[in-house]
């Protein structure tokens, strides 16, 4: 791409005049963030307050697409839109830009929009950075009543994920009044059916991926509740340190892990429990057993349940919520008595991480078991309540968590089967009733040759009294009028005789389609019976299944009585070794002020090569700057390239010493662009 401004330089969109931003981490260079499509530049108005900045996305050659313009025209209307500000774009064309374009090819369908201020969520998810728990319910709240909009007008983004929700509830920038806290970016994708279907379609991120449904590309009016039901529970549960501390890395989830019994889904389902309540676990779980996008939860329904959370609740929850691993907590946990029966002393280390240990297993497979009876129940209630289509999506989510095999899965193999049967019934096909218009029809041809028969009659009587040339004309009109008769009934005949075939046919017809259905419905029947002995079957295995099951929990009571016993018996144990663990810590507190005073020295070492490393970096880069103006590029692009070596050795610690990291950025250039001359510095 040859469009390559430099902080500073000016450029006329629409009769504005804009000037290229800084880049704030490194001064030298434009502030410029590349995507998938292209790269956005930072241009500020001349006379425009810092706020007001715009945002350059110049695409790359492959997505210098003319329909741009059209689709642009469409999301114009939904600028007004809280947290969709990037709708309101300007697209660079030849007809408005002409002399622009020429100058700078590369501007040809370039968009112009709003520069949105603050870090992205994606930043605050690899920051790890905690989060208070009214700004999490705050970004919360936000991004639910985006999605809500966006929803009501038909609308969805298709390609949600952290790096697209950007933060302006955290910008440095002071912003107007009634600014979102969250606004969407790159919304190319945009779903919407007044808009045409991208060429090219994501399958959604790393994270924030169903991977039940999402194959080949989303773009429909549900692709944003899966990843946005996820986004909001990370939201909420980063004012967690527990959540935070268990994150997979550039999201909460490992992408492997979705809609899985996993380890991370029990931690962050637990504590979106214990801090904000039983309906936004309902809406998260709903999210998470989906089978498809459309039984997610809609936005409307978040904002709802975020909005019934108050102020007064955060408070309590951050005065009442303790610390996890209260040592007299864990142990009482453990042994099943009060912590007011266990003495208030301080548990070492080795007994703390054992007991996290089982207190995690223990976590994991009483959820594993409380996830499928939850659902089990719940698709019972919902099918006394008349409400099949919901019992059916809820008996579905929990087919994923039974083992196969089991009286369970049995059962609900066999509820699956009945609902989908009950809500699309086969219908038999109904007979076509016989036609009787061939009747009517005999009616109007007999009555026809009876008019003739009488017309014909009535002058015979008369002619007899007349000369003989007036009776032999009569004769003669007799004569036709009898052969038009007999014409009549001949045709009569025929149209009867037909008439009455098909009437034979037509109930030899009906008689094998009764006999059809009779038997049909004889088949139905016995099915229905074959059906009943099933369930009747199933039931008695359920019912041994739930008495099964209650020998095991009590086997299980049984075992956690024995479990503390020997839980007692540990920790009398312990108390006997306490002062021989006190005095082996001694030990080690000694030895670890040693290995303290080596590290130190080897700190001091490292910092005194790096210093002696940064007078190389600026020998390096002055001998390639001479170099190239004394017109040795080989030699120049040599030093280059040592320079960059050792620069990369530590960038994190270069950057931040003097001008070391503006003369790695002027040699990154130099060696993508032989032509790029080495500023003095």
């Amino acid at each position: 791409m040859s469009f390559q401004p430099n902080p500073g330089d000016e450029l006329i969109i629409n009769g504005t005049a804009y000037v290229v931003g800084r880049h704030p981490a490194a001064p030298g260079l434009a502030y410029a963030q590349a995507g998938r499509q292209g790269i956005v530049y930072q241009l500020i108005a001349k006379n425009g307050a810092p706020h007001e900045a715009k945002a350059l996305k110049v695409f790359f050659p492959k997505f210098r697409i003319p329909a741009m313009v059209y689709q642009s025209e469409h999301m114009e209307t939904y600028g007004d839109i809280p947290g969709l500000q990037v709708c309101k774009r300007d697209v660079l064309t030849p007809e408005r830009n002409g002399s622009l374009i020429a100058e700078q090819p590369d501007l040809l369908y370039a968009v112009l929009m709003p520069w949105v201020h603050g870090m992205t969520w994606f930043d605050c998810l690899t920051d790890q950075r905690q989060l208070e728990a009214s700004d999490s319910l705050a970004l919360a709240r936000a991004l639910a009543g985006i999605g809500s909009a966006m929803e009501q007008k038909g609308l969805a983004h298709c390609d949600l994920s952290a790096p697209n929700v950007m933060l302006p509830f955290f910008s440095e920038v002071e912003l107007p009044e009634g600014t979102s806290a969250v606004e969407l970016v790159d919304v190319e994708q945009m779903y919407s059916t007044k808009m045409d279907r991208p060429d090219a379609l994501l399958a959604g991120s790393p994270g924030y991926a169903a991977h039940r449904t999402v194959h080949s590309g989303l773009w429909s009016a549900y692709a944003d509740r899966f990843a946005g039901a996820i986004i909001i529970g990370e939201m909420l549960g980063w004012s967690d340190r527990v959540v935070v501390d268990k994150a997979w890395g550039e999201s909460y989830f490992d992408q492997h892990e979705m809609q899985t019994p996993c380890e991370r889904y029990f931690i962050l389902r637990k504590s979106l429990e214990a801090r904000w309540g039983s309906k936004v676990v309902e809406l998260f779980s709903r999210a998470w057993d989906s089978q498809d996008l459309s039984s997610c939860p809609t936005f409307g329904e978040w904002l709802v349940v975020l909005n019934a959370v108050t102020e007064q609740e955060i408070l309590v929850e951050d005065t009442e919520t303790e610390p996890a691993g209260t040592d007299t907590g864990d142990l009482a946990a453990m042994s099943g008595t009060s912590s007011e029966a266990v003495p208030s002393l301080a548990t070492p280390a080795p007994l703390k991480a054992e007991q996290a240990e089982m207190l995690n297993q223990a976590a994991l497979e009483q959820g594993e078991r409380g996830v499928t009876d939850k659902l089990f129940r719940q698709a019972r209630e919902l099918e006394q309540q008349n409400k099949p289509a919901a019992a059916l999506e809820v008996y579905r989510s929990l087919y994923h968590f039974v083992e196969d095999g089991s009286p369970l899965h049995v059962e609900v193999s066999a509820a699956i089967t009945g609902l989908e049967e009950q809500l699309n019934p086969k219908m038999p096909e109904q007979p076509e009733k016989s036609k009787a218009w061939y009747r009517s029809k005999m009616f109007i041809v007999t009555a026809s040759a009876a008019v003739v028969l009488l017309a014909a009659g009535i002058p015979t009587v008369s002619i007899l009294a007349d000369q003989s040339n007036q009776r032999q004309i009569e004769a003669a009109k007799q004569e036709d009028a009898l052969k038009a008769a007999k014409a009549a009934e001949e045709k009569l005949a025929a149209e009867q005789e037909a008439a009455q075939k098909s009437l034979t046919e037509k109930q030899r017809q009906e008689a094998e389609q009764q006999a059809k259905q009779q038997a049909l419905a004889a088949q139905k029947q016995q099915e229905e019976q074959k059906k009943q002995q099933a369930l009747i079957a199933q039931q008695v295995k359920y019912e041994a299944y739930l008495a099964q099951k209650e020998q095991n929990k009590q086997a299980a009571a049984k075992l956690a009585k024995q479990k503390a016993y020997d839980q007692q018996a540990k920790y009398e144990k312990y108390l006997a070794l306490k002062k021989e663990q006190e005095a082996r810590a001694a030990q080690e507190e000694a030895a670890r002020k040693a290995a303290a005073e080596a590290e130190q020295k080897r700190k001091e070492a490292i910092q005194a090569r790096n210093k002696e490393n940064v007078l190389q970096l600026i020998s390096l880069y002055n001998k390639a700057y001479a170099s190239q103006e004394g017109g040795s590029t080989a030699k120049a692009k040599s030093f280059a390239k040592r320079f960059r070596a050792l620069y990369d050795s530590n960038p994190s610690y270069y950057r931040s010493v003097g001008e070391v990291g503006y003369r790695a950025s002027s040699i990154y250039n130099f060696l993508g662009d032989t032509n790029f001359r080495l500023p003095k510095i």
